[in-house]
């Protein structure tokens, strides 16, 4: 199948973006990778009266160092940040995260802010912000404001974002080297069934998250002396969802297995 016909736009500035977004509304799509917009788009799973592409506005192609946070603009695709230099002293649960999203071809192209709109809840990279309790920075013509990655994702492929907004960039906090994450797939590059990924906060507790298992990323604060504990209840209290990868059961069993070795695997890199 084909699209349904659209107005191609391909804006050079934020400004013009975002007045564009003011025009059209929900009636508009943002191109920036394209790797999940292009196939929705031809299998009519999702329309568009505009395609908003912004893939060359040199403002959003950025890495940006906060200091205490690494702002990713909306244009760096996922293998710019993997071959970023200080992505693994900065960000670790990014470095270890991004071998995981899709492939080398589609992480040229695929953007990270992308693969947050998109909000897949199987998807590796909001599941890394999710945990890190990183923001995510919306702009309109109305102005900016910025979300906790909490507030933004609310659901299987639903996000805060209003139609008039762009993502502009979000914001991943520096961490330690304390950090780890594994997931279960079908094949390498493939959504995983469940996602995992832990960051040590200081020598008593552990942030916990699982993705793969809800309609989003879901994280947790836990002892480090008492974490096999916590992940077994929560194991138990997790609902889950039956497809054709896998079933609620088998993915509540992969994380009451996976998690402890990846609780284990940071508070040892932590050391």
């Amino acid at each position: 199948m084909k699209p349904r016909p659209f107005d191609y736009l391909r804006p050079d500035t934020v400004v013009e973006t975002v007045a564009l977004l003011a025009e059209y509304g929900d009636d508009a799509r943002i191109l920036a990778g394209g790797q999940s917009l292009v196939p929705m788009l031809n299998l009519r799973i999702v329309e568009a009266a505009a395609l908003i592409d912004i893939s060359r506005i040199a403002a959003l192609d950025t890495i940006h160092d906060r200091g205490d946070a690494i702002e990713i603009g909306a244009g760096v695709t996922q293998n710019k940040l993997l071959a970023w230099p200080q992505l693994a002293k900065k960000l670790p649960l990014l470095a270890a995260a991004l071998p995981h999203v899709g492939h080398f071809q589609t992480r040229n192209k695929g953007t990270v802010c992308g693969s947050i709109a998109h909000a897949d809840p199987s998807s590796e990279i909001p599941l890394a912000l999710a945990v890190l309790g990183g923001d995510v920075v919306l702009k309109s013509k109305r102005g900016e404001r910025v979300l906790a990655a909490g507030e933004f994702q609310q659901d299987m492929l639903t996000t805060a974002r209003a139609g008039d907004e762009i993502l502009a960039a979000v914001r991943f906090p520096v961490n330690g080297p304390g950090v780890a994450f594994r997931e279960v797939a079908r094949r390498h590059g493939d959504f995983a069934i469940v996602a995992v990924a832990a960051v040590v906060e200081n020598q008593n507790t552990v942030r916990l998250g699982v993705g793969g298992m809800a309609g989003k990323p879901l994280v947790r604060e836990m002892s480090a002396d008492h974490c096999a504990d916590a992940i077994a209840a929560w194991a138990d209290g997790l609902e889950g969802h039956d497809d054709l990868h896998s079933s609620a059961a088998l993915r509540r069993d992969l994380f009451r297995n996976l998690a402890p070795l990846v609780v284990k695997e940071a508070i040892r890199c932590a050391a």
